[in-house]
């Protein structure tokens, strides 16, 4: 009986070497030479082994490996080979040198390659209709023209959001203030968007909702592409298809609304308005570029989706961490109250200017959060060389930008908070500085940057300037969530306290 036991056990023993040795072999045979560096890869999973972690974000993870494999490393995630790029120099490289190789990956936000055949700003491809698109955004949609047009509608949108907050303050109630950021960035889009508040827009705000949660899910399928199946078992397509007819609806009389207005006569009051200018039935010529209806759903929900998510965690994250470091948020408090006038309700956007410090605030939450850790996902359309590696077609490529706001060879103390590091630096987060790329850099940067930075600086000198906060704890978690955008795992529930300048009694 003991001879059949060590028998056994010997047996096994040996089987498990050889299925090691075996899988070695395979991966070694099916992995060329001239790639990134990289751990070992399994049979089928690839390195998906060492990146499922409970306690551990995938973003974190990947800074992990890349501590032990350089700061361009390969992995196998599934079907898919995969970059990561953990250093300012290899992002250069990868957004600057090799712009036009990495082209933004749509599959990797699968709800978006159904919506309307990635035809929105950031996911289409390159090529004409990408280059037209982009033209409209920073001609027509984000110019520092059009950001002014909208200050009235955004004025408007925030004051209604302090004063709701005021009301609170007054009963001494606790604010799930993560929440109602979202709702404000919502609402400011809303009006921007389609010239519709809050609550004329509540369908479409839980639609919005619905198809950003999807998007921010991770699907096993995505990294199967060839394993069609895998989506259709798990249900993914049919529930994307109810929220496109969903969408289809909504927007189609939303764009039908505009239409008759601009049949009418009426100016153009919105973002849709501008779009319209290039649909298909307005333009006269047929060698002039168009946008069809579906063209303007895509870009119209990239607006609530990409910009007022972003928007809402960055404010979020910028507060969270004046709380838990109560000398900066005082030092920031000092400077909105000093240079706006005692008893004012409303702060004048062109007094943002003058708030230096506060700049400086938002920029080192954008180094420690950036609302994106791993920008959005690009690949490769040909073969290219990277660092003396080889890079083939339909790799796909993750720029870790939460790593290299971390890594010590570009910030000092870089765990800590610390907005005075920006004092005197000529390191910004416009797209030309590696060490700082919260926006991304190059012809793929995030459009709505300059848009979605003044919505971010008015909102939280609003905050500083009305009211003192209390936490309803001691200790405040700044643990993160997985998803596309690096949201707060936990709602910020805080005390709003009506300071004694407030002009709101």
């Amino acid at each position: 009986m003991e001879f059949s036991i060590s028998y056994y056990c010997f047996t096994l023993l040996l089987l498990i070497i050889s299925m090691i040795i075996f899988m070695k072999f395979i991966t070694k045979n099916q992995t060329p030479k001239d790639l990134p560096p990289g751990p070992l890869k399994l049979p089928f999973i690839g390195n998906l082994h060492q990146l499922a972690s409970k306690n551990t974000l995938p973003h974190h993870r990947l800074a992990e490996l890349a501590a032990v494999y350089g700061p361009i490393m390969h992995l196998q995630l599934g079907e898919v080979s995969t970059v990561v790029i953990s250093s300012a120099e290899m992002a250069k490289e990868v957004m600057k040198t090799h712009d036009l190789v990495m082209c933004n990956r749509p599959e990797m936000l699968a709800p978006k390659v159904v919506l309307h055949n990635c035809t929105d700003i950031a996911l289409c491809p390159y090529g004409e209709y990408w280059r037209q698109v982009r033209k409209i955004a920073t001609v027509e949609l984000f110019t520092g023209r059009r950001i002014q047009e909208f200050r009235g509608s955004r004025e408007e949108g925030v004051m209604d959001f302090i004063k709701s907050l005021v009301t609170q303050a007054k009963d001494g109630s606790v604010v799930n203030l993560t929440a109602k950021l979202f709702a404000l960035s919502f609402d400011l889009t809303l009006r921007m968007a389609i010239n519709k508040k809050a609550n004329e827009g509540e369908e479409f705000r839980k639609l919005v909702a619905d198809l950003t949660a999807m998007i921010s899910g991770f699907s096993i399928g995505d990294l199967y592409p060839s394993k069609e199946f895998i989506s259709m078992i798990s249900g993914t397509k049919s529930k994307l298809q109810e929220l496109v007819n969903r969408q289809d609806r909504i927007m189609d009389h939303i764009i039908e609304e505009h239409m008759h207005h601009k049949r009418q006569g009426k100016e153009e009051q919105d973002l849709v308005d501008i779009l319209l200018k290039f649909h298909k039935d307005e333009i006269h010529h047929s060698k002039d570029f168009s946008l069809s209806t579906d063209n303007i759903k895509a870009i119209v929900f990239e607006l609530f989706s990409a910009g007022g998510e972003t928007t809402s965690t960055i404010i979020d994250w910028t507060m969270s961490e004046l709380l838990k470091n109560p000398e900066v948020m005082k030092k920031a408090q000092n400077e909105v109250r000093s240079i706006l006038q005692e008893k004012e309700l409303m702060i004048d956007e062109a007094c943002l200017d003058k708030l230096k410090y506060l700049k400086l605030v938002v920029k080192e939450t954008l180094r420690l959060h950036p609302p994106l850790p791993c920008l959005v996902p690009r690949e490769s359309t040909r073969n290219c060389e990277i660092n003396n590696y080889k890079i083939p077609s339909k790799t796909r490529v993750f720029i870790n930008a939460w790593a290299i706001g971390r890594d010590s060879r570009y910030w000092k103390d870089p765990k800590t908070f610390n907005p005075d590091r920006h004092e005197g630096s000529s390191i910004d987060y416009k797209g030309t500085h590696f060490e700082l790329i919260p926006f991304g850099a190059g012809r793929r940067m995030c459009p709505g940057m300059r848009l979605g930075i003044v919505t971010v600086e008015l909102v939280l000198a609003m905050l500083l300037y009305h009211f003192d906060w209390k936490l309803i704890q001691d200790d405040l978690d700044m643990e993160e969530t997985f998803g596309i955008v690096g949201r707060r795992k936990n709602d910020l529930h805080i005390i709003p306290v009506l300071n004694s300048i407030s002009g709101f009694k």
